[in-house]
């Protein structure tokens, strides 16, 4: 797999408006490309000749408009623009969509022309046609080549305030990283392997039986999603135990320790999965910080229901005796929303460092699980192997790492199962491996205390 790489254009005249996050984004789509700008409607004005005197015969080109509501969308043809009249055949073309984090992609239906090639602005599908009648609007009249959702493709805001076009081009060989930043086995043994070490772990410390890991994240980054996806790799079948999905309030409501068996009848594995409320950046919402205190030193029962504007109070008798190490969580796991990552607001991340501040108090061992990877980048979507070699998810493993001010080693990209039907082997060695180094890194917290457990005694 290929590393992209991106030709920044900046001139006196020329200006790309394209977002860096988006450039890094669609060259990621591409593979090993850099970008040239070739037309900017507000330099040559809208006109169809304008667009083909620059844009003809080009070769591969990618074209970005945007509207006043925020929305960047456009398509990618590898063919060139030639005013030949003619239907055009293209495998390799798609449109995108970037608005809020949220980011799609639309491949061209087989067995449909990819675009009319003719002296007018572009079209995709002979479906959605760019800057139409040398108007700075995008128009769309149906049809079976692409399946066009206008409201999420750019919001139904027909007005553009910009459209620009970039040619494509291979980068040099010599900038090619086709050595991955990780290493994986993805392969059916690694699999048995990964459930083997779990299956037969044991808690450094012999007081616990059972690892508490403690799941803390946005609304929607998935921490129900991964409890649902490990429940299913060690059932042999996809589960939706716990509630999950992407609404704009928390889902989880209640603090929910999950135990998860080996087998449907089998006996419980050596964890717990800890299910919390999601955390919102404004006061009064989600999950309350006091709260994740209790729940870090064990005072917090299962099924207990969270009240954001009171935190939890335990009663007299059960304040005044500590917990027992059994009870307390042993590792905590921020999970983190890949495609949401450049969009976490200071508020937010602020709480995250104010809980990373309190666990760090407690010694609790600490990790990143970056999820929605596939829907970060769309060539791990095509090829979840392509994980360790895509520079751009290497991008934002270093992003969160900066932000949340952990190790980049701490940072682990997983897909939770959301649609799938049955099980896929490179899910489950990511997922699996993800849980092992919980194991991992809780058994460093027991290393850690085992000292202080033993002059207690």
């Amino acid at each position: 797999m290929q590393k992209a790489k991106v030709r920044k254009v900046s001139t006196d005249t020329l200006t790309s408006n394209l977002p860096e996050e988006r450039r890094e984004q669609l060259c990621a789509s591409l593979g090993n490309v850099e970008l040239t700008l070739l037309y900017k409607a507000s330099v040559h004005g809208y006109q169809a000749s304008a667009f083909h005197q620059r844009c003809d015969r080009q070769g591969p080109t990618l074209l970005v408009a945007y509207n006043r509501s925020g929305y960047i969308f456009g398509g990618y043809t590898s063919v060139d623009y030639a005013q030949s009249g003619r239907e055009i055949t293209d495998e390799e073309a798609f449109l995108f969509s970037f608005k809020s984090g949220a980011s799609s992609y639309i491949k061209i239906n087989s067995g449909y022309n990819a675009r009319y090639d003719d002296a007018a602005w572009p079209n995709f599908g002979q479906q959605l046609y760019f800057c139409h009648n040398n108007q700075p609007v995008v128009y769309h009249q149906g049809g079976n080549a692409l399946n066009i959702n206008t409201s999420s493709m750019y919001g139904n805001d027909t007005q553009l305030t910009e459209c620009e076009v970039y040619k494509v081009e291979q980068a040099p060989e010599d900038s090619v990283e086709e050595k991955p930043w990780r290493n994986v086995l993805w392969t059916p043994e690694r699999r048995a392997e990964l459930m083997g070490l779990i299956q037969n772990h044991k808690p450094l410390m012999k007081s616990v039986s059972r690892v508490r890991i403690l799941m803390i994240g946005p609304v929607g980054a998935g921490k129900s999603s991964f409890f649902n996806s490990i429940n299913s790799i060690f059932t042999g079948h996809v589960t939706t135990k716990a509630v999950s999905g992407s609404a704009g309030t928390s889902l989880t409501v209640q603090f929910r320790i999950y135990p998860v068996n080996d087998g449907r009848e089998g006996k419980p594995l050596p964890f717990v999965l800890c299910d919390t409320m999601g955390l919102e950046e404004q006061s009064g919402a989600g999950l309350d910080i006091e709260d994740i205190s209790s729940i870090l030193q064990g005072h917090i029962p299962d099924r207990y229901k969270f009240n954001p504007m009171a935190p939890f109070q335990p009663d007299e008798q059960k304040a005044s005796k500590p917990a027992s190490l059994q009870e307390k969580i042993h590792c905590v796991v921020y999970v983190i929303d890949a495609t949401k990552i450049s969009l976490m607001s200071d508020k937010l991340q602020e709480k995250l460092a104010s809980i990373r501040r309190k666990v760090n108090s407690l010694g609790i061992a600490q990790i990143v699980l970056m999820t929605k990877v596939d829907e970060a980048c769309p060539l791990v979507e095509e090829n979840l192997q392509s994980l360790y070699v895509s520079s751009y998810i290497k991008s934002k493993v270093q992003e969160v790492s900066s932000r949340l001010g952990v190790p980049v080693s701490c940072v682990l990209p997983v897909k939770n199962y959301s649609q799938e039907l049955e099980l896929e082997l490179n899910c489950d060695v990511l997922l699996l491996t993800a849980l092992q180094q919980m194991l991992r890194f809780a058994d460093d917290y027991f290393d850690d205390i085992r000292p202080v457990e033993g002059n207690t005694k």
